[in-house]
């Protein structure tokens, strides 16, 4: 059959989409529709001050329908016009609720027909949860009584949830500060049918203006009225009877939140000018700080158009930035500014500096501490004690500190190291709510906790450590010793009877919640049953192994074996990886693969084909290294060839594959490695490339971790581009693309051109573009048909079935 060139119209803008052959959706075998088509269990979320838990539900895919909705790109979202709410978003249908220590969930009552839930949002003595419900109309609020388990629609008109969570509550719990749609909002301007009133003109004012490339910008002075009508909103406080009053007037707000005592509202801003070339949240804005009753206080920060910053993963903007609210203090902001504009080439003592502002905001703002490196945050704890973090993206390094927030006695360094170097991971400190329901640093007689993954050389062991203040010495009081299962640490449940909530799973367990006693020692205790919805993998072998690079670095993959496999035939093996940048082969040489892992095959792995009578190399660890200043990507080709070599023979030598049946497989960057394999080398029979990126020179400012631009290093972008080097391709190769990536860089045209040039020069290329698909797949159509698409490929490259 001919092929054939369709191109498709919307919204203002076209994209050209080939056809192999007239298809309509098919379906993947039976042992993979088995697996792929179940029934998600649902989520859990546990108040931290009630004993309440919410079971939320959701659909495992959506539909063709669903990606069908009206849907505008504009200033970096993708926007639902006609509910006002992201097309992006995934809607829970079902609510349940149940106190920690009963058995059985309570349906919620009241919810709406066929519900599409989202913006789940307890108040502060958690004692109800607001949420949205999207009706055919618009976006609706709900609260839900969780005692009584009971839900109900409050208040009327529609709220605007373009921007997200369009939803805060007051301290008093009894009412809601809320986003809603404009009474008098303008019309959309249709641009498919309106007439432009000039032409689109972009100037170059001689600076340097490095950008990545974003998608879904605006384009037009129409798409920046839309851009306007759609993200303006009125702020309304709202009771529990629905009774609404006006908060503030119409205008472009993308956050509001309370301080920590509920007496100020922190409130930004959108300004114009708009640009073309980033998304909004690099728009101009202002900020402001009102006060409960909805009066000005005051402007605390103006944010100009931010077009340009300065070169390198740890430039950022100039002026006040990271504005939000002291967590222990009642109503205190904090917010940080650079101290080398920016710039992370400039040569500085210090980078950031740290300030603190207490309301009313008559005062001077108070300088709180100066970091060496990138601000990284603070966990704060109470007056005389928080931690400060700060990171260098060069060298990863990732440093913690104390300090007393009330002196200017300098920071005190507690932990120093790479933050690529996983088996030093001190783990993250407990955190509990303080009388404002903030989060602050859990302290109990001098003492703090830390909670770790515990990885090591010899596996996985999470444990907790007590840290003494006064010492800065760390105390191990639990470290998990399961040898068969995975034992996760979540949280202290209740620090001062050791009580902590805990998630056990191995490989064919669901993940389950229980609750582990420090002090008693006792098993832990179970508190929900999820079963595992994928039967079909039981019986599968499962193992982590581990093997080296001729260079010496250390890989892993975790390996799959079909049940029952005796070794009597030699299998085809698939490997599916993703190329991550390290500064040193130690780092490089970690793992976090743990076999007691719960085997999930999410339809974005080729688990699903150790049923079909594969090997399956999962996650394969592909470190790309650069240590010593040099530059990762500078040998990013043979350091690729080098990963894969050793993996086919790692798996070769225990005697289980045929190494001239292999193939492989990545997602976006992943897709990139895949195409660089197949170019480069003669190592496999095939491969699968989903939704990447083949041609460097049209992501010139920077792609992955890369920092330089095309212009600095040519001779590495021309290398590393497949496209650049289609002329080499000999292998059978199937490229994957959602007709609609949002991804920076991932451009579906970088898909459609590669294949043009693979179809020209006659390699042996299939293209499959999957209809209304952003970076990620969702539609169960277009899993289902990607699935078959890729065991019929599989089948005929590495099985020789027709």
């Amino acid at each position: 059959m001919k092929k054939l060139l369709t191109i498709f119209l919307g919204l203002g803008c076209a994209y050209v989409s080939f056809a192999q052959e007239n298809l309509t959706y098919q379906k993947p075998p039976k042992e993979i529709l088995e697996l792929v088509d179940y029934e998600r269990p649902p989520s859990v979320s546990l108040g931290s001050k009630s004993d309440y838990m919410l079971f939320t539900y959701r659909d495992t895919y959506k539909t063709l329908d669903d990606l069908s909705q009206d849907e505008l790109k504009l200033g970096g979202l993708r926007i639902n016009p006609k509910t006002n709410i992201s097309s992006t978003v995934t809607y829970l249908n079902n609510l349940k609720v149940r106190k920690l220590k009963d058995r059985e969930e309570i349906q919620v009552k009241g919810l709406p027909q066929s519900p599409k839930i989202t913006n789940i949002t307890w108040s502060p003595d958690e004692s109800k949860i607001a949420f949205t419900h999207t009706s055919e109309n618009g976006v609706e609020l709900w609260v839900l009584e969780v005692a009584s388990a009971s839900a109900k629609k409050v208040g009327s008109g529609y709220l605007n949830a373009n921007l997200g969570n369009p939803i805060s509550w007051f301290k008093d719990n009894n009412s809601l500060l809320v986003n809603y749609l404009p009474a008098n909002r303008k019309p959309l301007i249709n641009t498919l049918v309106s007439l432009p009133t000039g032409p689109i003109i972009s100037t170059a004012e001689g600076k340097a203006s490095q950008n990545r490339t974003y998608q879904d910008l605006l384009k037009n002075p129409a798409d920046e009225q839309n851009f306007e009508t759609l993200i303006t909103s009125e702020l309304k406080k709202v009771d529990l009877s629905g009774n609404a009053v006006a908060f503030l007037p119409a205008n472009l707000y993308t956050d509001a939140t309370f301080s920590p005592d509920g007496n100020y509202v922190l409130v930004s801003v959108l300004q114009k000018p708009f640009s073309y070339i980033v998304p909004y949240n690099r728009f101009p804005s202002k900020t402001f700080v009102y006060d409960k009753a909805g009066k000005l206080v005051k402007e605390v920060n103006s944010l100009p158009l931010n077009e340009t910053l300065p070169k390198g993963f740890m430039a950022v903007r100039t002026g006040k930035r990271s504005m939000n609210w002291r967590a222990d203090e009642p109503a205190t902001l904090v917010y940080v500014e650079a101290l080398d504009e920016g710039d992370p080439a400039k040569k500085v003592e210090f980078r950031d500096e740290v300030f603190t502002w207490k309301a009313p905001f008559n005062q001077a703002p108070v300088s709180l501490v100066k970091t060496t490196q990138r601000y990284g945050g603070i966990t704060w704890g109470n007056e005389k004690l928080a931690i400060l973090r700060d990171q260098w993206y060069d060298t990863r390094s990732s440093r913690t500190f104390v300090f007393d927030p009330s002196s200017k006695a300098a920071p005190k360094l507690i932990f120093d190291r790479n933050s690529q170097d996983i088996y030093s991971d001190p783990g993250s400190f407990e955190t509990v709510k303080n009388q404002y329901g903030r989060n602050v640093l859990a302290i109990e007689n001098g003492k703090s906790y830390l909670i770790g993954d515990g990885h090591t050389k010899k596996g996985q062991f999470p444990f907790i450590d007590e840290l003494d203040w006064k010492t800065l010495k760390t105390n191990r009081i639990y470290q998990s010793a399961y040898k068969d299962k995975l034992e996760n640490i979540l949280s202290f449940k209740d620090i001062k009877t050791g009580e902590v909530l805990v998630m056990l799973q191995s490989a064919t367990e669901y993940p389950n919640y229980y609750l582990r006693n420090l002090k008693n020692r006792m098993a832990p205790v179970q508190i929900t049953d999820f079963k595992n919805p994928f039967a079909g993998l039981e019986k599968v072998h499962k193992e982590v192994i581990k093997y080296k690079r001729k260079d010496g670095v250390d890989l892993s993959g975790t390996l799959y074996l079909p049940a029952g496999y005796n070794k009597k035939d030699k299998l085809p093996l698939l490997i599916w990886a993703y190329p991550q940048e390290f500064v040193d082969k130690n780092s490089a040489s970690q793992t976090t693969l743990n076999p007691n892992q719960f085997t999930f095959p999410a339809y974005g792995s080729f688990i699903f084909w150790v049923t079909r009578g594969y090997a399956v190399l999962n996650d394969a660890a592909f470190p790309i290294v650069g240590e010593n200043g040099a530059e990762p990507n500078d040998t990013f080709v043979e350091q690729l060839i080098a990963n894969a070599e050793a993996a086919i023979k790692a798996v070769d030598d225990l005697g289980y594959i045929d190494p001239k049946r292999v193939a492989v497989g990545g997602h976006s960057y992943g897709a990139f490695m895949t195409a660089n394999l197949l170019t480069h080398s003669n190592l496999f029979a095939a491969g699968i490339a989903r939704s990447g990126a083949y041609n460097r020179t049209l992501t010139p400012f920077g792609f992955q971790r890369e920092q330089r631009n095309y212009w600095d290093a040519p001779e590495v972008y021309n290398r590393m581009s497949p496209f650049m080097n289609a002329h080499k391709m000999k292998t059978p190769i199937l490229l994957v693309h959602g007709e609609a990536d949002n991804n920076p860089g991932t451009f579906t045209l970088q898909t459609e051109r590669y294949f043009q040039a693979l179809k020209g020069l006659g390699a042996p290329a299939r293209m499959v573009i999957l209809p209304k698909e952003a970076h990620g797949y969702v539609a169960k159509e277009n899993i289902l048909h990607l699935l078959w698409e890729q065991d019929q490929f599989l089948e005929k490259h590495l099985k020789g079935k027709k």
